[in-house]
């Protein structure tokens, strides 16, 4: 098999860090690209980055563009285009501006790259997945977004605070949507085999869900603007997954046909992720009160879905 080629589509502060650790990870040939108006900064940040070979000890050809013709042939697109909510910003309005944007993105993959695995970053994500996946008309294995794997990391890290333990032998699992949506699964937690709930109290696992839940936001207030390394290496988990065909179960918004109770929605749920895109969704019983959680999320989800129809009846 020849180097894989990764192409990520949105040069700011997530996008450009998504192809920082890809390239630092040597995962194939990477592609940054912009509108015509940030083609240099896409063509900037990736001069820089390629810089770094030497001294990182990388290889791979980096290109900055804003020509869709450069991500033919790509294994994998990421999707991080999109602006973030600004202060007075109501979440319709987020949602027109961002849809019109992914919609765009989304037809120019179909046209340049029609064999690619598509990942969304952009937000509101649930509503951007299902967006992406109407204008590509790609099969859902191929259409999949990125939340899980970061407020898994956030509540791993969290945990591992508490505990004073390496990061490395906290294991969780989180459901369903992003941020408040979110669906916590304490049982599915555990630090090298030993179930968090016997090393934690339950006021004490309760604060780090709601401080995962809340991770996004505590940046924003800290830095007045949205996280970017952790998102992005999120992001790159799940690609490295893809290319390398490496059969990972990650936390992913993948399309549901009747699994966890929900159908026809993309919603968080463990994902095994390989060449094949969403090879399988891994489903296991929920308790009562976490079915209640989960379906309460995605039905949200649906939520965002009807606004979107309901904006731009041709995504119906």
């Amino acid at each position: 098999m020849g180097r894989a080629k990764i192409s990520i589509i949105g040069a700011g502060n997530v996008g450009a860090t998504c192809a920082h650790w890809a390239a630092e990870k040597e995962l194939g040939d990477i592609v940054l690209l912009d509108i015509p108006d940030k083609e240099g900064v896409a063509k900037g940040k990736m001069l820089d980055l390629a810089c770094c070979g030497p001294i990182e000890r990388f290889d791979g050809v980096l290109t900055g563009t804003s020509d869709y013709k450069d991500i033919a042939h790509s294994d994998v697109v990421v999707i991080t285009a999109g602006l973030p909510r600004k202060p007075g910003m109501s979440r319709d309005d987020l949602i027109e501006t961002n849809v019109k944007i992914v919609k765009s993105v989304s037809e120019n993959i179909k046209e340049y790259a029609p064999d690619s695995t598509v990942i969304v970053v952009s937000n509101p994500l649930d509503a951007m997945v299902y967006t992406a996946w109407k204008a590509t008309g790609f099969p859902t294995n191929r259409i999949m977004g990125q939340a899980g794997s970061l407020d898994v990391a956030r509540f791993r890290t969290f945990i591992a605070w508490k505990i004073g333990c390496s990061i490395e032998d906290v294991t969780a699992l989180l459901l369903g949507g992003h941020g408040d949506d979110m669906v916590p699964l304490p049982r599915c937690t555990a630090v090298h085999g030993i179930p968090v709930t016997d090393l934690l109290d339950d006021a004490t696992i309760n604060e780090c869900v709601e401080r995962a839940k809340g991770g996004g936001g505590e940046v924003v207030k800290l830095m007045g603007t949205s996280a970017w390394y952790a998102p992005a290496s999120g992001t790159i988990q799940m690609v490295e997954a893809i290319v390398k065909d490496k059969k990972r179960i990650i936390p992913s918004a993948a399309y549901l046909e009747g699994q966890f109770g929900a159908n026809g929605l993309f919603v968080g749920v463990p994902a095994m992720l390989g060449e094949g895109g969403v090879e399988k969704i891994v489903e296991f019983k929920l308790t009562d009160d976490e079915q209640k959680l989960f379906d309460e999320s995605a039905s949200h989800v649906k939520d965002l879905v009807d606004t979107v129809v309901r904006m731009f009846p041709e995504l119906a």
